[in-house]
């Protein structure tokens, strides 16, 4: 009897203890979420140390024409096939090594503060390592790489570099997701994703447009030494971003780790994520779209060039305006989701105006004037689906599964990004005459990824209404 007792005084009190944790950790966040000020802060940080990134995994792009030039002509005589194998090599790790795995586990188990340096330093490291290839490597000695065939060294070291930053790159942007979730849930999220992607499509637009006329004007390292400095700057951002998140915490007079015991992820979590139907339409709703999209923008500026009879030091610029339109659109659109919903829907648009520019884009015709006009369309497209998409994952995703699950889909979307640009790459060595280059068929093809974003996106709309994610709904909670 006093046995029995006994049990249920221990029950008793940790029952109230648990109550009490639970009530305290909740008033610290409600405290943290309502200072406007701090949550606004956070999010400047995180989308600068973002955008940063943006601008290293954009800068070498509207840099094909000039490593393309043959070595006496200030070039480093890289074929379209080399630039391919670059440009996808960003994903060789995070895909054949699983490490978009291991930094969704590493984010749920450690938080985002850990999470957040280490991506940043590998970034750092990538990009440094990329800059060093192309600045002290020689261009003229070949070697065998296993699955590639024979390729110069200089390219050899530089995708390695690039597949460096590249692990450091993709965790730094599931980190960044967690915690724009974990600061503006219930609050203005697809806002503050919006302009979080906006941020990160200044980097991109800062990379097209400029780094050809850096280049021309002070050599091809320059603006790839640029960019490393830029990551450097953004480790540093980070870093404050971390004193100030434990100040927060000693506010409120009690330490509060990333993770309490409710929310700690656990292995068989994978199980439930794997299941969800609504969390496989977004994962190939985001592998369609993006590697219809960055790949395209990857050959967009030599397009314009061979395509349309751009001056090859603006060419950059034409491509620009797809980021720089969607600066302005991403955040308003997500607004629009905040307080209107019709995400699902936003998808479903989005991903018919992507799949209709790249049509017309395959199209004859060599009229600049409407090269910016479709590039303008993009733009908006750019805008819609990243303002509905990034922001649906927590309505279908638990929190305490959100770093895995944003590492699955980044795994996923990488498996496109490293290899279509390589499958365009090689189509586009093979469409090459003497100096002229035939775009239709890569661009076909790019049509025929935007189509599978079309039928995806439809799914779940469909989806969305039978299950009832809300998706349709707005962010804001009333």
């Amino acid at each position: 009897m006093r046995s029995t007792v006994k049990h249920c005084d221990d029950e008793l009190r940790h029952t109230l203890y648990r109550f009490n944790t639970i009530h305290m950790r909740e008033k610290v966040r409600e405290a943290i979420a309502t200072k406007d000020w701090a949550r606004w802060t956070v999010l400047a940080i995180v989308s600068f140390t973002m955008m940063a990134g943006y601008i290293v995994a954009k800068e070498m792009s509207p840099l094909q024409f000039m490593l393309e030039k043959a070595v006496g002509d200030g070039g480093m005589g890289w074929t379209s096939g080399e630039f391919g194998i670059f440009a996808g090599s960003r994903g060789f790790f995070n895909v054949f090594l699983l490490m978009l795995f291991v930094g969704g586990v590493i984010l749920d188990k450690m938080g985002v503060r850990f999470t957040g340096i280490l991506s940043c330093v590998l970034m750092l490291a990538g990009s440094a390592a990329v800059y060093g290839a192309i600045t002290f490597t020689s261009p003229d000695p070949v070697m065998t790489v296993i699955g590639l065939g024979t390729i110069k060294r200089q390219v050899a070291l530089a995708a390695l570099g690039f597949a460096f930053f590249g692990i450091g790159y993709e965790m730094c942007g599931i980190t960044v997701s967690k915690v724009v979730v974990r600061w503006f849930s219930g609050k203005e999220m697809a806002l503050a994703m919006g302009l979080q992607v906006a941020m990160a499509r200044l980097g991109t637009a800062l990379a097209l447009g400029f780094s050809p006329i850096i280049a021309l004007k002070w050599g091809l390292p320059r603006p790839i030494l640029i960019g490393v400095f830029c990551v450097g700057v953004g480790l540093i951002a980070y870093l404050y971003y971390c004193t100030m998140d434990r100040r927060l915490d000693k506010e409120q007079g009690k330490q509060i780790s990333d993770q309490t015991n409710d929310e700690q992820f656990h292995f068989t979590d994978m199980l439930l994520t794997i299941k969800n139907p609504g969390f496989w339409l977004i994962t190939l709703l985001c592998l369609f779209y993006y590697s219809a999209l960055y790949p395209f923008l990857d050959f967009a500026t030599k397009l314009m060039i061979s395509k349309y009879g751009v001056n090859a030091e603006l060419a950059g610029l034409i491509p620009a305006i797809l980021p720089f339109t969607s600066i302005v659109l991403t955040p308003l659109f997500g607004a629009w989701c905040d307080k209107r919903g019709r995400s699902a829907t936003m998808m479903v648009i989005g991903s018919v105006m992507l799949t209709i520019v790249l049509i017309v884009f395959a199209m004859p015709g060599n009229s600049s004037g409407l090269a910016v006009t479709l590039m303008c369309v993009l733009g908006i497209a750019f805008s819609l689906l990243p303002a509905a998409l990034w922001p649906a994952v927590p309505k279908i995703v638990p929190m305490k599964q959100l770093g895995t699950s944003y590492s699955i889909i980044y795994y996923i979307q990488n498996i496109g990004l490293m290899l279509i640009p390589v499958l365009i790459g090689k189509v586009l060595e093979r469409d090459t005459v003497g100096e002229q280059v035939d775009y239709t068929h890569s661009l076909i093809i790019f049509a025929i990824i935007g189509l599978g974003a079309i039928i995806t996106a439809a799914l779940l709309l469909w989806l969305d209404r039978r299950r009832h994610y809300g998706l349709e709904d707005p962010n804001i909670n009333s």
